[in-house]
């Protein structure tokens, strides 16, 4: 009964999102669907994205500017590259009415909330991290369902009314994603050490492969799936990590000693030839490591993987893109494996989404295919 007068009270709402690109348009999108009667009033500076908008009834209103607009809104998503959201943060404290909840969407919460605290907007700012995202970026590459089952950090501040954060936490459940409320700096610590450092050391280690590789590049023809997997992220936007990266630098810092230290450890274990010191540091993280949730969906989107054996003959693989396209399934990519030392299967196939992944997996198994999940 409690979700129906939930959704009721939020489809009356009015919404107003400050940037529109993959998360914004994604969030925005969500509403629409979710809460199909509210009222979404949108700014981004590019009129691309404001036209794709309006022509898919994603936003009601779409301006070239923070104005009055914005002051019928409930609540206001802050979209845009973090160093532009202090800047729209000013704009609208004279814009919005007082009962208002302005948050934003960014992985590093320290900055704003000490804007907010010099704006002296604390008992109208909520902030909020969606962990969800993709390699692709832009309104063109926006979903509704970017944010479902992923986890959702919301920041409150110290003068947060209770009855607020509780109604932004049922808000954010209603377009699937899972809230966690907690502070904003244990927020930027955790996010240091799971995101942001991991995408610095997937980059140098790319750094590290491109400098010392061959001239024949043999390191990068043998690249099996464990590098890449494990470097993909360093394929992500240069311009967005260099922000993050200046806007948490002291918890990132921090853990980049800590996280030298560890590689210190192994690098005294293996010069010692110390054998259960190496059999222990990869049974503590296997052991750890499996007690993650496989099906989480991070910074970036998770892919679903079936590796699979095939005969090396004339439209093998297309004879197996037919039958998934035949039973209407999805698929992001189709490949042979051609280093298969960690991984079994010698055709990989890359699904966006555990459901279709699922379906695939059975029907190419009643084919009498050897598979392997991923």
């Amino acid at each position: 009964m409690s979700e129906k007068i939930n959704s009721e009270k939020f489809n009356r709402m009015s919404y107003g999102f400050v940037g529109l690109g993959l998360i914004g348009s994604s969030m925005a999108k969500a509403f629409r669907r979710v809460y199909p009667q509210c009222r979404i009033i949108t700014f981004n500076r590019s009129e691309k994205a404001r036209i794709m908008a309006l022509e898919d009834k994603v936003a009601d209103v779409a301006v070239p500017s923070v104005d009055e607009h914005f002051q019928e809104c409930d609540y206001i998503f802050l979209c845009t590259p973090v160093e532009y959201n202090e800047h729209y943060l000013h704009l609208l404290k004279s814009i919005i009415k007082p009962s208002c909840i302005i948050t934003d969407v960014g992985s590093v919460k320290t900055n704003i909330h000490k804007a907010v605290i010099a704006e002296d907007m604390e008992e109208n700012f909520i902030g909020g991290h969606p962990m969800a995202g993709s390699e692709k970026t832009g309104y063109e590459n926006s979903s509704a369902s970017l944010f479902e089952n992923a986890f959702y950090a919301i920041t409150p501040t110290p003068v947060s009314s209770p009855e607020k954060v509780n109604e932004y936490k049922s808000l954010i459940e209603g377009i699937g994603a899972i809230p966690m409320i907690l502070d904003y700096r244990e927020h930027d610590y955790a996010v240091a050490a799971i995101s942001h450092l991991p995408h610095i050391i997937a980059a140098q280690l790319v750094n590290m492969v491109k400098d010392q590789d061959s001239g024949r590049q043999i390191m990068k023809q043998m690249a099996a799936g464990g590098f890449k997997d494990m470097t993909r992220i360093a394929a992500s936007s240069p311009e967005m990590w260099e922000q993050i990266c200046m806007t948490n630098k002291d918890n990132i810092v921090t853990l980049l000693d800590v996280f030298i230290r560890y590689l210190n450890s192994a690098k005294e274990i293996l010069s010692e030839k110390n054998s259960s010191g190496i059999h222990d540091m990869f049974s503590r993280s296997r052991s750890y490591r499996n007690t993650f949730n496989n099906r989480g969906i991070g910074l970036i989107k998770k892919e679903f993987l079936i590796y699979m054996d095939i005969t090396d003959e004339t439209g093998a693989i297309s004879k197996i893109a037919s039958k998934l396209a035949d039973a209407d399934i999805n698929i992001k990519n189709i490949g042979i494996v051609h280093n298969r030392e960690f991984e079994g299967g010698v055709l990989r196939i890359t699904f966006y989404e555990e459901e279709p992944y699922e379906t695939a997996f059975r029907l190419l198994s009643k084919e009498g295919y050897t598979l392997y999940k991923r």
